[in-house]
């Protein structure tokens, strides 16, 4: 009886934990400024942009206008999906001065260069520019999250308006989808 006993509480101890581990694998990612919070000043190396090879904060030069920042940690193709559809956006929301950028977080910028430049040539990116930060935290007061392979920020007037994040195998044409859907929260002007 008492090996028994011990036996249904081991199991049910066990499906227990198994539980928990899967409601904590379902929970959404967290990373990067919330609603309202403003995105701070940064700057990373450009690999893909006209300011190629210098070190550029383009949230300073972003001012009001409207924003979308993509932090990555990986080069992937869903990524290069939303970001081969947010070239588009910029190009079709001229008149909204939409801005847009994808900064890479990597230990070593040499190293990254070549593979991000070889991975926007990939995806036929022309209009976003591709930056390396020289840290996998990335920037100290973004708070980005260790597990967040992708963190998305649209941004209008200084201010996070939407915040999406994704672990790793999380970004696809579902969440890329929702991303571009959430682009009219930013637009202020309309379409040429």
């Amino acid at each position: 009886m008492v090996i028994r006993t011990a036996t249904i509480c081991s199991i049910a101890l066990v499906a227990f934990l198994v539980a928990c581990v899967s409601i904590a694998a379902a929970d959404p990612c967290k990373s990067g400024p919330q609603l309202n919070q403003r995105p701070g000043p940064y700057a990373a190396l450009v690999c893909v942009g006209k300011e190629r090879g210098t070190q550029h904060c383009y949230i300073c030069e972003a001012a009001d206008r409207p924003v979308v920042i993509v932090f990555a940690r990986t080069l992937s193709d869903p990524l290069g999906k939303l970001v081969k559809q947010l070239d588009n956006a910029v190009k079709e929301n001229k008149t909204a001065e939409l801005r847009s950028w994808v900064t890479f977080l990597a230990d070593d910028q040499t190293k990254m260069d070549p593979q991000v430049v070889q991975w926007a040539q990939k995806h036929a990116v022309s209009g976003v520019p591709c930056a390396v930060f020289e840290d996998t935290v990335g920037p100290p007061a973004y708070l980005l999250a260790k597990e967040a392979d992708a963190t998305v920020l649209l941004c209008l007037k200084q201010k996070v308006v939407a915040n999406f994040a994704f672990r790793a195998g999380e970004l696809n044409d579902a969440a890329i989808g929702d991303i571009v859907k959430a682009l009219p929260k930013i637009l202020t002007a309309k379409k040429q």
